[in-house]
């Protein structure tokens, strides 16, 4: 696989639920082809840099007459270009393992900054809540006390009520006896006069 800086600029993670960060598998097989890409850099400019510094060696020993002969079949073969290229693929490699880690850092600290967020408004939600639970508990217990005064008020009245009642009855009842018992008294026909 040919590395670019594009690649590693456009390559997204996964997201992972309830971890803070990216799969850290997915982050350890793209930094593992980063790894390998950039050790082929590295051997292609070490291959580059041997046969340029053969190629000057070469060119260095032979004698001043001999130079136009070989200089015709080193023209194609040089590869002046190549250093350069080798050069910036290192720095390429280089540049692609600091983008790279800036990426990582960026990713990181925006992982840690949602958490933060996340964290702040699950506060913000928690104390809502708990304000709203302390609100309906006074609410409730108002509620409930008003309840029990007014039960406790009812009880007192039918307790006032059932006391006057029994009185009004007692006497009533009495008065009843009594005029029984004057009746009985003032009444002294027996029985079987009256033709039962």
């Amino acid at each position: 696989m040919a590395l670019t800086p594009d690649d590693v600029v456009h390559k997204e993670f996964q997201h992972v639920r309830f971890k803070d960060g990216f799969d850290p598998e997915e982050v350890d097989d793209y930094l593992d082809e980063i790894v390998v890409e950039w050790r082929k850099t590295i051997e292609e400019n070490n291959e580059l840099k041997s046969k340029l510094a053969a190629l000057e060696a070469g060119q260095s020993s032979q004698p001043v007459a001999e130079t136009p002969a070989v200089s015709a079949p080193a023209a194609p073969a040089a590869p002046t270009p190549a250093p350069v290229s080798g050069a910036s693929a290192t720095g390429t490699s280089a540049g692609i393992i600091e983008l790279a880690q800036r990426l990582h850092d960026e990713h990181v600290a925006e992982g840690e900054a949602k958490r933060k967020q996340l964290i702040a408004e699950a506060e913000a939600e928690v104390s809502r809540i708990r304000t709203q639970a302390e609100a309906k508990q006074r609410e409730e217990s108002a509620r409930l006390e008003r309840e029990r005064n007014t039960l406790e008020s009812r009880i007192t009245e039918l307790r006032e009520f059932e006391r006057d009642y029994r009185s009004k009855l007692r006497t009533m009842i009495e008065g009843q006896l009594r005029d029984l018992d004057q009746k009985s008294g003032s009444d002294s026909t027996p029985v079987s006069a009256i033709g039962l």
